[in-house]
């Protein structure tokens, strides 16, 4: 059972980046995950002629759908920029909107921002439920990036433990749909 990380930051050693492997590090067993980190800076700004009905999307572009459409769960990683959600994210975002990736799939949301990313979490709940995402709002997770070590654990036993949890509720959601 495959979950999809996506991470919001284009930093290189983004703490949202390593908040997904540190969240793939406490996954329940038989879950596997796949990330959408580094990929986020090759995207082109979204332009609504490149994704028309007889348009082929640009590489970079088919790749997150890819992923996206293999995928069971999605956990979202993103910071907060200027009490919103980064350009580069919500550029990713709007490629989905017309091909339906999020479509009844299981997202849990997990903020990392210094500033705790309440702001940036509010902003994009209704764009994930306007693509048709399951949210699972109730079990998303706001934390500052001081949470993680350099090893990319989480330091806080409270913390990983609300992790974990918000990992199983999404896993026991993926399953639910299997049946």
């Amino acid at each position: 059972m495959n979950i999809l990380g996506l991470s919001g930051s284009l930093r290189a050693n983004s703490s949202n980046a390593r908040l997904l492997r540190a969240a793939a590090g406490l996954a329940p067993t038989g879950v596997t995950f796949t990330f959408y980190d580094e990929q986020l800076a090759q995207l082109p700004a979204f332009n609504p002629d490149l994704d028309g009905e007889d348009a082929t999307p640009p590489p970079q572009v088919a790749l997150l759908r890819q992923l996206l459409a293999a995928a069971k769960g999605i956990l979202v990683c993103c910071p907060e920029y200027a009490h919103g959600v980064p350009g580069a994210f919500k550029n990713a975002l709007d490629w989905t909107v017309s091909s339906g990736e999020f479509t009844d799939k299981p997202v849990v949301m997990l903020m990392a921002s210094p500033s705790g990313a309440r702001r940036a979490l509010a902003a994009l709940e209704p764009t994930l439920l306007v693509l048709g995402a399951r949210l699972l709002a109730q079990h998303s997770v706001v934390l500052v990036p001081s949470h993680l070590d350099a090893a990319n654990s989480i330091r806080n036993a409270a913390v990983e433990t609300v992790v974990r949890q918000s990992l199983d509720i999404l896993v026991t959601d993926m399953l639910a749909r299997e049946n």
